[in-house]
């Protein structure tokens, strides 16, 4: 039995059915419970988590449980101003702090914990490859966030846990992820590369982000941080030209950065600097991509 959190996103909804379709009895933790057995059918166990930064999650709801998948946290991919750069920090921060304060409180533990992280914690590296034993970024709003987040997590260590934290990069996905802010303009003929196309995008289909993360909860030599992304970075500039192939349509219209600083302020950042994350630690324990080539992704996610 798997217990998740955040199991009505875009990742979490998938890792839940991944989850059914393998046999697993899942437990969903969520504000709506029945909000969720809408969204993800009658097969899961859903749970009431009123408040996940102010309280600790339902211990009942995690005693029992083989793992726990931990995916809450508000999208960052939004205008920030000062409320929802708290929110966006506060979200993962508390949230995860109260996640573990329930697992503390659970009998029997789960052996594993698998949460959510993000290629943010390295900041922009220009086209130096990363793999997880790089430093943090210092002074960098996000990879601040991610620094606090996963020092949360890892204190699930201390109950004798496994702790995996999943560095997850840009995720492409049918009906959400990075994709659902591409496509519009590539539709329209005026996509193209942004701020000069030369930043490395850390892309990852969604089916590789489902199944490193279920390779972390199997894995028992899984623990620490693990880069989710394809063994191929590639820059935004190839990036929009293989979007613009399998669209069949132009790819060359160029996104100016003060753009983008003027309808996403501070955020755009992330979107005009890059990493060219590697998953150093995926390769090394014999994970097997599902789809590690970038056009075959893409066709995947868009239904092209």
């Amino acid at each position: 039995m798997v217990a998740v959190t955040g199991a009505t996103g875009t990742i979490g909804s998938a890792v839940v059915h991944a989850l059914l379709d393998r046999g697993e009895s899942v437990v969903v933790l969520s504000r709506d419970p029945d909000r969720a057995r809408e969204r993800l059918g009658t097969g899961v166990d859903a749970r009431l988590w009123a408040d996940p930064k102010a309280d600790p999650a339902p211990a009942d709801a995690l005693s029992g449980c083989d793992g726990v998948v931990h995916l809450l946290g508000e999208p960052v991919a939004q205008r920030w101003n000062e409320a929802a750069k708290r929110e966006i920090r506060d979200s993962r921060v508390l949230g995860t702090r109260q996640l573990v304060e329930g697992l503390r409180a659970a009998d029997p533990r789960p052996r594993v914990l698998v949460s959510q992280s993000a290629s943010g914690f390295y900041g922009p590296r220009g086209e130096e490859p990363v793999d997880e034993g790089a430093s943090p970024a210092r002074g960098d709003f996000l990879a601040d966030v991610v620094v606090a987040w996963e020092d949360e997590a890892s204190r699930a260590e201390e109950l004798g846990m496994r702790v995996a934290l999943t560095r997850t990069g840009v995720v492409l996905a049918p009906g959400g992820g990075a994709l659902e802010k591409m496509l519009p303009p590539f539709k329209m003929g005026v996509g193209g590369p942004v701020a000069g196309g030369r930043q490395y995008v850390p892309w990852v289909h969604v089916d590789d982000v489902v199944g490193a993360i279920l390779f972390a909860l199997d894995t028992d030599a899984a623990s620490g941080p693990f880069n989710v992304a394809a063994p191929e970075p590639v820059t935004n500039r190839d990036l929009s030209k293989a979007l613009g192939r399998v669209l069949r349509r132009p790819a060359f219209m160029p996104v100016p950065a003060p753009a983008l600083r003027l309808l996403y302020g501070e955020m755009a950042t992330i979107v005009t600097t890059g990493v060219r994350m590697l998953p150093g630690r995926l390769q090394e324990l014999g994970y097997r991509w599902k789809r590690p080539d970038l056009e075959d992704a893409l066709r995947a996610a868009t239904g092209r």
